[in-house]
């Protein structure tokens, strides 16, 4: 018997405010909440929506964006060239273009079984933390790998030999719901070949990592510092939240710890920084802040390479390409949401909260009033997360450390865009190595300190199901 779209929204609605009498009871939006980057929110839905500037930059600082994005999305090539101002990739590297990671500024995706590289999925490395090891831990917040270093590159100048070559291989693992509804999620299991530089070491520790999208990365470096601690003290914290972990990384241009909020483990402290650590790491390129090729002392071809510095040792990524592409990295803008107001996308809020997702996926911050950009300042801004480290339980461990962050612990993913990751990246593969091929896979992986909203999403039913996954995918 079918139901009235009326009825249907009304049930969905009930369905939503019985389990728990105490949770929140949204029966509309809150105001502003559909612009979930504040002003800086723009309106685009298509294969372009992460690819925009901030609504409120003005077209003067449109232009530092436009040059910005064609640094980030042009090739770089092998030195030496007529291109100097491009020159200078590798030796060794995963990709020559930020763009070829981040695929139309958004999300990354795990090798298909065929694949020659990784390109958008790429793996670190390193071994077990001793007192040795002391003051490159502090710095690097690992231990590299003695031979590879501390990411594996699969691709190499000529002349130069790749690190080894990526594949990922996958056994199925069923969870079933309450209801008897069986989904079937997929095991990853990383497999490492033809290393160029012979065996690694007999401890080492792998981490597959996929591409984030790009969008607000401006907007949460903003957040003030003091926001995010808040809740790492259940003193502070809001009495909803389960209480996050800080991770103290480096900053290498400081030459101090502080707290870090990029990257899946939160082991960069802000976006320069991030920009760098990937220009060195995914193509070999040089900064003033980390001058040097990604060669360790056994990659002999590696060191002895031509490269792209200057006359004047100028590094292959000058100052002034890397300020364009931190301004594009910090103004790219966040989609709006779609249908807030609809009964099913409230009725998935109100299960939201009620499994308890909103302990970590904070749903709203004000960026600060001195952000770096001044379109960024005193924006309301809905990212849904704290962007602190939780255990996620052994299912999600890579067993790696990076800085305070265990092997067990991931930060807490940003969900604003998430519901547009099809429409720009053309996959819906989700987490830290894209195992989960859709957002109720990525729920259902959830473990750890996520282990009770995990066991509350289990118990909800079909119309339950379709009520939360219509909240996600507004965001």
């Amino acid at each position: 018997m079918s139901r009235s779209p009326l009825r249907l929204s009304a049930l969905l609605m009930a369905l939503s405010l019985s389990a728990c009498d105490d949770a929140p009871r949204f029966t509309k939006a809150e105001p502003g909440e559909a612009r979930a980057g504040g002003a800086t929110t723009v309106r685009k839905t298509d294969q372009n929506a992460f690819s925009l500037p901030a609504a409120n930059l003005s077209p003067t600082r449109r232009l530092d964006f436009s040059v910005g994005n064609s640094f980030f999305r042009s090739p770089w090539v092998i030195a030496p060239s007529t291109t100097t101002a491009r020159d200078g990739l590798g030796p060794l590297f995963n990709t020559n273009a930020c763009q070829n990671c981040h695929i139309k500024d958004g999300r990354g995706h795990p090798p298909l079984p065929d694949a020659p590289n990784a390109v958008s999925m790429l793996v670190r490395l390193s071994i077990p933390d001793a007192p040795p090891y002391a003051k490159v831990i502090e710095q690097l917040g690992v231990v590299p790998e003695p031979v590879y270093g501390g990411q594996l590159q699969d691709m190499a100048v000529p002349g130069v030999a790749p690190e080894g070559k990526v594949r990922v291989d996958y056994t199925p693992l069923n969870v079933s719901f309450k209801d008897g509804t069986v989904v079937e999620l997929r095991k990853p299991a990383l497999n490492i070949t033809q290393l160029g530089y012979g065996p690694m070491h007999p401890d080492t520790r792998f981490s597959a990592r996929v591409a984030p999208p790009m969008i607000g990365l401006g907007l949460l470096e903003a957040i003030p510092e003091a926001d995010l601690l808040r809740n790492t003290d259940a003193k502070t914290a809001d009495k909803e939240a389960i209480v996050g972990r800080a991770n103290w990384v480096w900053d290498d241009a400081q030459h101090q710890t502080v707290l870090g909020r990029f990257g899946w483990k939160a082991g960069q402290p802000n976006l320069n920084q991030q920009n760098v650590h990937a220009f060195s790491g995914d193509m070999g390129l040089t900064t003033s802040l980390r001058p040097f090729d990604d060669c360790t002392d056994a990659q002999v071809a590696c060191k002895q390479a031509p490269n792209g510095n200057g006359p004047g040792g100028e590094p292959e990524v000058s100052d002034n390409i890397l300020r364009l592409v931190l301004f594009y990295t910090r103004n790219l803008a966040v989609p709006a949401r779609r249908d807030v107001n609809a009964p099913q996308v409230l009725a998935g809020k109100n299960l939201f909260y009620q499994a308890g997702c909103q302990g970590c996926h904070t749903p709203q911050f004000t960026t600060s009033p001195t952000a770096a950009e001044p379109e960024l300042a005193n924006q309301v801004i809905r990212p849904y997360s704290d962007l602190l480290l939780h255990d996620m339980g052994d299912g999600l461990a890579d067993n790696r450390t990076e800085f305070k962050a265990s092997g067990r612990d991931w930060r807490t993913p940003p969900l604003w865009g998430i519901g547009l990751t099809q429409a720009v990246s053309g996959h819906t593969q989700l987490l830290h190595d894209g195992r989960a091929r859709n957002v109720m896979e990525a729920v259902l992986w959830h473990g750890g300190e996520a282990q009770a909203a995990q066991q509350h999403v289990l118990s909800f039913n079909a119309e339950q199901r379709a009520a939360l996954l219509a909240f996600l995918n507004s965001l």
